[in-house]
């Protein structure tokens, strides 16, 4: 018999908060429109695991991380939440009985990573794409594929890079040595030379995703990471065939 979740824990919880959100809940995944649900997610989870200690902590966790990425990326476009789930799943049970101190973890490094990178600080970065889908894991393992390949792009080892990157983001910015990574006219920074308005960030994506060129496919609970491919160089070959203009500064 399958045992439920308290009423206050339900991973239905965090649809409800979304929808009061009045935000479009887009996905990558080139086979239908909208994301996959928390509720969804649930019934997907309990087929592997029932134990109600760690389904509380699970869903209390991505309570905590949706509410953060709500706050810091409120223009954030795609929405896909599903290999997140499954990692920190997975990553949960090779813990063993260090699972719930391992969400806990995982916990601060992602709601420390949102709020260093979003709209509240001077990174100021307008979406969570590039970390959520993998881009950035994917140009970490190309540096040094070696040692890099087999991490996961939600490990806590990636994490800890990308808040050290984010520290000494912050410390260029103050110091006025940043060179890519300029204020567009509309508040954001954006690391690329052409523009990352909503339409084109939405046109440009679809359109990775179409290619299968989207490192990791988050929107599949079963996904296998792809860093061996150009994905940077790519994505502005793409942009110039899309004809997205420049980005203004």
């Amino acid at each position: 018999m399958k045992r439920e979740l308290t009423p206050t824990h339900t991973f239905q919880y965090i649809d409800e908060i979304l929808a009061q959100q009045s935000i479009n809940l887009l996905s990558l995944n080139p086979q239908k429109k909208l994301i996959t649900s928390f509720a969804e997610l649930e019934n997907v989870i309990t087929e592997r695991n029932t134990d109600i200690e760690l389904l509380t902590n699970l869903q209390e966790t991505l309570e905590i991380i949706v509410c953060t990425q709500l706050e810091n990326f409120p223009e954030n476009i795609f929405w896909d939440f599903d290999f997140l789930v499954s990692s920190m799943l997975r990553q949960a049970l090779v813990a063993n009985e260090g699972a719930i101190t391992f969400l806990k973890i995982f916990a601060e490094k992602m709601v420390s990573l949102i709020e260093m990178f979003g709209n509240k600080t001077e990174i100021r970065f307008r979406y969570v794409h590039d970390f959520m889908y993998g881009f950035e894991w994917a140009r970490w393992v190309q540096k040094e594929p070696r040692k890099r390949a087999y991490i996961e792009p939600f490990s806590l080892v990636f994490l800890d890079y990308l808040l050290a990157k984010g520290k000494e983001l912050v410390q260029r910015i103050n110091h006025g040595q940043v060179v890519s990574y300029k204020l567009c006219d509309t508040g954001y920074r954006n690391p690329f030379t052409f523009s990352r308005e909503p339409e084109d960030e939405y046109r440009l994506l679809t359109y990775l995703a179409e290619e299968q060129l989207i490192p990791v496919a988050v929107w599949n609970w079963n996904a296998s990471p792809a860093w061996n491919k150009p994905f940077q160089e790519m994505r502005q070959e793409l942009a110039l065939k899309l004809n997205i203009q420049p980005q203004k500064h």
